[in-house]
């Protein structure tokens, strides 16, 4: 007996031809321009001539080029190469190396895998954390999954589908619960990067097919993805292995993250591991240890750095410049304490809003009797988070009149945060450090201006540090969160005085959507340091929200009290993490005049100790910081170690010097200028020394 299909086909086979029905043709815009292409079409038949096309772009949503286009829809193609591309192939390979644990370890559980920067990650529930040899182990199963040229399929479905699918997979069943328990949070915020998993208005699977059409993997994620797995070819690598915790809660089961990357080509991959070699070469933890400039005690405490003397030279320079700078900016040097009642914290706004960056009170004062009753009520102290509440008791202190303002208050004010022990990092993410921190109270008028001025300022100092590549980001409101305080009137009025100003710059600003303070926008300087890198420097921020809380007011020309505004800034973030900055971005070969020794002495052998001193001394008395290397080391020693400590200037001495009233210069890249007559060495040193060069 034929099927039912069976017979449908023999009585298709058998009936008379019929002319196909014409194609029905819609209307998009492609690339810009408007196009018509047959109803049904995808984007795998748009960009087919396209080979770099991943993904496609439709009406400003990321799509698979395997989705039907719908009439009307702006469309465009996105390349490999592009930063969106990179994350689909990133999240993509993610998926790969997913499907290989799985194959190797049948037992693991799948966390999140998302994309970030140059990279991606994927969290597994393992009995064992991942060895060198097990990571070498998944990239060969990834390269037999890559060469099957698998398809990633999408599929829309249901709650009750997805969690059938699965079922056997904890960590995704938690994520669909928390997407679906009516929240406005939802997934974004059940864990860092489960936004990749789910949301967006509907549930989706993604499959690995094989070249059979069948099923062999499958992960929840929003997608998009890649076409198929040939596009990563074997320009990819599983660099890494680390513990995490799920959802970053400690309180939840640890995981075992496996950290990875892909790029478009081989020389893509290959030059992005020479960066990273080059990034570990200046890493400034170890050029901290290795030039005797601080250091991390286990005894004092997680991200509680030393400086050493020679690292206090660095820093001592540093401030004192940039004191100096401000003071000649128009702003007044303060001080203000470490700690305060935490009712500070609660006028200001910072509390509860940043009570999870704040360490817990201190709670004192409070007297008991004998008995254990309490006689005196005691109070709640915060170590100081941020300068700006005290500094607003400055300006509150008397009454202030509009010819006052602007009145900028500036201190290196030592602040401490509560950072979690797995972000702390060297000096670039610590628990105490001096912020160069300043606020300026102007009249609304004077509000552009002033942030012209700050602007300016800023980027004058870093330009001073050798910093001179930059972009600027814009952090506005996030209209959906409740965390940020003020009318809708009063942020668009302050982001536009930011935004006008930014523009005028002429360097390019970037958005940052929601990436505000609760208390009003921020424009925030990025630098970029000699190996490409970006670091977030300088910040200036408008708060409209704090003189109003603290009750602040100025005379104005008209006699009446007006409520000023208030602008924070702060030039380097903090002391410390720019000086870790600048030790990775010269790579611990400072610019002379911040050189903990600018100058070393070598004599060529002992009898020429004394005519160096005299030359040191001479140094020395015109504040130069020199020194005579006279021990007992040979000098082929001396000069290499001369080298290894990243001295600017080497003068060296022997008998033809001597006699000549002369010294040798070496310099850092092993060239020499011989016989130099000593006040012209000595003049040359103090020229690049005023200088600020290398």
């Amino acid at each position: 007996m034929r099927s039912t299909s069976q017979v449908s086909e023999n009585a298709a086979s058998e009936a008379p031809s019929q002319p196909a029905a014409p194609a029905e043709s819609i209307s998009i815009t492609r690339d810009g321009e408007t196009a018509s292409i047959e109803r049904g079409t995808t984007g795998t038949t748009l960009f087919a001539a396209e080979k770099t096309t991943v993904v496609m772009r439709v009406d400003g949503e990321l799509w698979d080029l395997s989705r039907e286009i719908p009439a009307g829809a702006v469309v465009e193609g996105v390349d490999i190469s592009s930063a969106d591309g990179l994350n689909v192939l990133r999240h993509s390979t993610a998926h790969v190396m997913a499907q290989a644990v799985q194959q190797l370890y049948p037992e693991a559980k799948l966390g999140i895998g998302p994309y970030i920067t140059d990279g991606f990650y994927f969290d597994f529930d393992v009995a064992e954390p991942f060895t060198p040899e097990d990571l070498k182990k998944i990239e060969k199963a990834m390269q037999k999954l890559i060469n099957q040229t698998q398809l990633f399929e999408r599929e829309v479905v249901s709650e009750d589908q997805a969690k059938a699918a699965m079922a056997e997979e904890p960590y995704k069943l938690e994520l669909l619960g928390v997407a679906s328990d009516g929240s406005s949070a939802g997934a974004a915020e059940a864990a860092e990067g489960a936004n990749i998993e789910v949301g967006g208005g509907e549930i989706t699977i993604y499959h690995n097919v094989d070249r059979h059409g069948e099923r062999i993997w499958s992960d929840l994620c929003r997608g998009p993805h890649l076409p198929n797995t040939k596009l990563i070819a074997n320009a990819y690598a599983v660099m890494r292995s680390a513990a995490a915790y799920w959802r970053g809660k400690e309180t939840n089961p640890q995981l075992q993250r496996l950290y990875g990357t892909a790029w478009p080509t081989k020389e893509d991959l290959k030059a992005y591991k020479e960066r990273l070699a080059e990034a570990e070469r200046r890493d400034h933890r170890r050029l901290g240890s290795e030039l005797d400039l601080f250091s991390f005690p286990d005894e004092l405490g997680s991200g509680l750095p030393l400086f050493h003397p020679k690292g206090g030279i660095i820093k001592r320079e540093m401030e004192d410049y940039v004191r100096t700078r401000h003071i000649e900016a128009g702003f007044q040097y303060v001080g203000t304490p470490h700690i305060s009642k935490d009712g500070l914290f609660h006028t200001s706004g910072h509390l509860p809003y940043y009570a999870d960056t704040m360490f817990p009170p201190l709670h004192v004062d409070e007297e008991r009797d004998a008995e254990g009753n309490i006689t005196k009520q005691g109070q709640d102290y915060r170590l100081k988070a941020m300068n700006c509440p005290m500094h607003n008791l400055i300006y509150r202190s008397r009454g202030r009149s509009y010819r006052e303002l602007p009145m900028r208050l500036f201190e290196f004010g030592s602040v401490y945060r509560y950072e979690k022990s797995g972000v702390i990092h060297g000096l670039t993410r610590v628990r105490g450090f001096a912020q160069d921190d300043s606020h300026s109270y102007v009249t609304k008028e004077q509000a552009p201006d002033e942030v012209r001025h700050l602007l300016t300022f800023v980027l004058s100092l870093l330009r001073d540090f050798g910093l001179d590549d930059f972009y600027l980001e814009l952090s506005t409101r996030d209209e959906d969160s409740e965390k940020f305080i003020g009318s809708p009137e009063q942020w668009a009025e302050a982001t536009k005085v930011l935004e006008d100003v930014a523009t005028e710059t002429g360097l390019e600003l970037v958005a940052d959507p929601g990436g505000a303070a609760y208390y009003g926008p921020k424009i925030s300087v990025q630098a970029r340091d000699a190996i490409g890198r970006t670091w977030q420097m300088s910040t200036v921020q408008y708060d409209f929200n704090q003189p109003a809380r603290f009750g602040l007011e100025y005379q104005a020309a008209d006699g009446t009290r007006q409520e000023p505004v208030m602008i924070h800034a702060a030039k380097f973030g903090s002391i410390e993490r720019f000086l870790g900055v600048l030790t990775e971005h010269y790579a611990g070969a400072f610019p002379v005049w911040l050189s903990p020794v600018q100058v070393r002495a070598i004599p060529v052998a002992e009898p020429f100790n004394d005519y160096l001193a005299e030359v040191v001394a001479k140094l020395q008395a015109a504040g130069v910081r020199a020194e005579l290397e006279d021990s007992s080391d040979r000098f082929p020693k001396k000069i290499r170690t001369a080298s290894k400590d990243k001295i600017p200037f080497v003068l060296i001495a022997g008998g033809d010097d001597a006699d000549a009233g002369a010294v040798s210069f070496r310099f850092r890249d092993g060239s020499q200028d011989n016989q130099v007559p000593v006040d012209e060495a000595v003049a040359r040193i103090l020229a690049a020394i005023e200088s600020k060069e290398g």
